[in-house]
């Protein structure tokens, strides 16, 4: 069937009969505005994210499931980055009329699918036409008692930095999908990121990070937005960066410089937070039991700006800050 034919009405029809019920929505798809019941006690966490065709994704170079995927996936790892639990989201598209309604079944399979797996609910949003390629907005909800939201300010010198997982593998990933490769681990995390959730949420409940974000923009430019927020400076560790073994055996293939897509790359989507170091062994011991490990990849000073330490690159210099979209390069 075409899009033209199904129609805006029969699009989200077709959508919302694949919404598992959730007894908080008292009100969901097909009314003028979804009405839910928040959790007494509780802040509401909102964000919002776009990603528009040609800047954001190739079609060429992913699955439809993929990119709804991704598509909730970077706005669950704002809330997993603010220690909230996550709770319902909106969808709007801008659908080019060619776009076939089986990519449309496929995509929204591929969100509902991970929605069901963080118990998010999907409650309305809006579909339009589109003159120039795919266009996909998500407004997640979160909460949090206010006690464990944790924000970007608040770092504290002599605070530890911490990072979960490996950086640099999603951009990566990327410089591989430009060249021609569609596989690999570096592919897979770039296209399909895994959201944080667990390990933000059980680190809020213990109490530990003081200042977290998550890495979407790069590691430089999201630890300038805490030591911005907070603030303070940072001396950053470049040898204690970690890496997977894929990209150390692969990242000379796309980078001269072996720390460029780590620091400065983007869509990792790993928690950035500060802790105390009383606080070391019990966030490492979080992280594992979240199947996530944690590295201590510097210490917060006193004073402003990013210093790079290294015993093997003794004069290391930052060649990018991270992604930008309004850079004219």
């Amino acid at each position: 069937m075409k899009l033209a034919e199904l129609g805006e009405f029969g699009l989200i029809g077709q959508i919302a009969r694949k919404v598992s019920p959730d007894k908080t929505v008292r009100l969901g798809i097909g009314d003028d505005a979804a009405a839910t019941e928040p959790t007494p006690g509780c802040l509401t966490l909102t964000t919002s994210d776009m990603l528009i065709e040609g800047v954001h994704f190739d079609l060429d170079w992913c699955t439809p499931a993929s990119l709804g995927r991704k598509s909730l996936s970077v706005n669950l790892s704002d809330i997993a980055a603010m220690g909230g639990v996550p709770r319902w989201f909106l969808l709007s598209l801008a659908i080019p009329p060619t776009l076939p309604v089986e990519f449309l079944d496929a995509f929204i399979q591929g969100m509902l699918g991970l929605a069901t797996e963080h118990n998010v609910t999907l409650i309305g949003g809006d579909t339009c036409s589109s003159r120039n390629g795919l266009a996909i907005s998500v407004t997640l909800l979160g909460e949090q008692l206010p006690e464990r939201v944790v924000s970007r300010s608040g770092a504290r010198p002599g605070d530890l930095v911490f990072v979960t997982g490996t950086l640099g593998d999603s951009a990566l990933g990327l410089e591989m999908l430009k060249k021609g490769e569609r596989s690999g681990p570096a592919v897979e995390k770039h296209l399909d990121p895994t959201p944080r959730l667990r390990e933000g949420m059980a680190l809020a409940e213990a109490g530990l990070p003081i200042a977290m974000i998550d890495i979407s923009d790069g590691l430089a430019a999201d630890l300038g937005h805490i030591l911005e927020m907070s603030g303070v400076g940072a001396r950053l560790l470049l040898d204690e960066i970690p890496l997977s073994p894929f990209y150390r055996e692969r990242v000379a293939d796309y980078a001269s410089d072996p720390f460029r897509l780590a620091l400065g790359g983007g869509e990792d989507y790993e928690l950035l937070f500060t802790a105390p170091p009383s606080a070391r062994e019990e966030v490492f011991a979080i992280c594992r039991s979240c199947g996530t490990p944690a590295s201590v990849i510097g210490t917060i000073t006193e004073s402003a700006g990013l210093t790079i330490e290294s015993a093997t690159f003794p004069n290391y210099r930052l060649s990018e800050k991270g992604y930008n979209h309004f850079r004219n390069d």
